[in-house]
């Protein structure tokens, strides 16, 4: 597949609205131009503006000069705004990418057309720097439409295709996970500290070590036990760290918050 000549429509430009954008046309995917941001306020997209995006506070009409349409607002927005853009939906034409969590594709095309293509994508924060963990998920798109959704997150990190099912898992997993292993970090850094570094050492330390156990993983292709088998020796210091550390609860209690997290993200959308 070549550059992408169609039109896209990003419907509430925000962190994750913009960051996509960016990264759209930093990989030559689409010009600056093809790419349509709405917002209520416009006054905040005038930037991008002056770089070549095309600015609208209208959806419907930004939707009508497009053909793919990207969902970015909040669960707790989504129903306005399907409301706002219904009348202007060409289900021969459009794609809907709905990043927008606990909202199934049938919710969506309930909303918006019985046979409208609708493909769920899960980014998380770290998208603004283009190193998002993106899960993919459709109820009945096709194959093509799909590969092209993953070629767009893939301008902006790595992309999973996941059964719909399990979007909430991708939610505790990937969105909230960054949060659980930013905890971590700070964590070690605090240990840091404590034995004996200046704050911002430890944190300097504490990051590029994670940078680099997480980097090891990937240009490895390892598990991670592999590579703790490489740090632990008998008696060594290392393996007396991580058993004091499970056995304080390490493995489980980040077990239970994942588990628990994927719980509260199914009850999201269903709340409002």
């Amino acid at each position: 597949m070549g550059q992408f000549t169609g039109k896209i429509a990003i419907l509430g430009s925000g962190n994750i609205g913009i960051s996509l954008a960016k990264g759209l046309v930093k990989a030559n995917y689409v010009p600056a131009g093809a790419i349509t941001l709405t917002r209520r306020t416009l006054s905040h997209l005038t930037g991008f503006a002056n770089l070549g995006y095309q600015i609208s506070a209208d959806n419907a009409a930004a939707v009508a000069a497009s053909d793919v349409i990207v969902l970015a607002v909040l669960p707790q927005q989504l129903n306005q705004l399907m409301e706002q853009i219904s009348g202007a939906i060409d289900l021969k034409r459009h794609v809907v990418i709905s990043v927008a969590s606990g909202v199934s594709c049938a919710a969506i095309r309930e909303k918006l057309g019985a046979q409208l293509e609708v493909i769920r994508a899960m980014p998380n924060t770290a998208i603004a720097i283009g190193q998002s963990m993106t899960c993919v998920a459709a109820d009945h798109a096709s194959a093509e439409n799909i590969a092209e959704v993953t070629k767009m997150f893939e301008t902006v990190g790595a992309v999973v295709k996941i059964n719909e099912d399990l979007m909430t898992a991708a939610t505790a997993l990937c969105a909230c996970g960054i949060a659980f292993f930013l905890r971590g970090i700070r964590a070690a850094s605090q240990g840091g500290v404590e034995i004996g570094f200046h704050a911002d050492e430890a944190l300097k330390m504490a990051v590029q070590t994670a940078k680099g156990a997480a980097d090891l993983l990937l240009q490895m292709q390892s598990h991670p036990e592999q590579e703790i088998d490489k740090v632990t020796s008998p008696k060594g210091c290392t393996i007396a760290g991580l058993n004091e550390m499970e056995h304080n609860g390490f493995s489980s209690s980040l077990i239970k918050g994942i588990k628990l997290s994927a719980i509260k993200a199914g009850a999201l959308y269903t709340k409002e």
